[in-house]
């Protein structure tokens, strides 16, 4: 389970963090908003409340740009983070390296590379139209996938609509992380592909990232609480 703490400020994402209990430690994603606006320190915040961190930028450039960006990445202790596979197999690759010397340098285990295969907001008219992809969704997400793994991913992050076609395809072994999660009676707000958590559970998924059903609850450890328990099948 991974809380996604998509707030505008490091005062408000920290405010919502210090309403669980001291002695629960979560898994948080930081997202392109929370980190534009506070910078490494609150990686460092959170990491200080003993949260573990996915860090969520999506890096999409130049083979040697990533590769930089993510020798930072990696000194900062954090458990997961982000490359768009869309940038093709030399950038992924740079992106691992960087990845892998950055922790090196600090003698820290280098964090998972996701790399990112189609949006939860894309559907297939996104797709077809606007991407000029051809084929569907799927076949795009696990063409991504396929990609991802050859060139030293650990995992990607798609819809759990298409996990169950990933592992099939490249191996159990590796990460299918599925955003678009929403309980039953949660509204899907601008996903396209959604599941709920017992169905997330049963194809495959093996992590949950879930931002608005538990940061805009009226108790967001409640709320978190269910969701796990959704997600465990209890």
């Amino acid at each position: 389970m991974i809380i996604a703490l998509d707030f505008p400020t490091a005062e408000r994402a920290l405010s919502f963090l210090d309403q669980f209990p001291e002695d629960l430690h979560v898994t948080v994603k930081i997202g392109m908003e929370l980190f534009y606006a506070a910078g490494p320190a609150i990686v460092k915040a959170v990491q200080e409340r003993g949260h573990a961190i996915f860090l969520d930028l999506k890096l999409h450039d130049i083979p040697n740009t990533v590769e930089a960006a993510m020798r930072v990445i990696g000194q900062l202790g954090v458990t997961y983070t982000t490359v768009h596979a869309a940038g093709g197999h030399v950038m992924l690759a740079a992106a691992k390296r960087g990845l892998v010397a950055g922790a090196a340098a600090q003698g820290l285990p280098a964090p998972k590379l996701l790399a990112i295969t189609q949006l939860t907001s894309t559907n297939q008219s996104i797709l077809n139209a606007d991407q000029q992809i051809k084929g569907t969704v799927q076949q795009s997400v696990v063409h991504y996938a396929d990609l991802a793994k050859a060139s030293n991913c650990d995992g990607v992050i798609c819809s759990a609509q298409e996990v169950a076609a990933i592992h099939e395809a490249v191996g159990t072994d590796f990460l299918g992380i599925t955003p678009g999660i929403r309980p039953q009676r949660a509204q899907a707000d601008d996903q396209q592909r959604v599941m709920t958590p017992q169905a997330a559970a049963k194809a495959g998924s093996n992590g949950l990232v879930v931002g608005r059903p538990i940061t805009q609850a009226a108790d967001p450890v409640v709320a978190y609480q269910q969701i796990v328990k959704e997600w465990s099948g209890q």
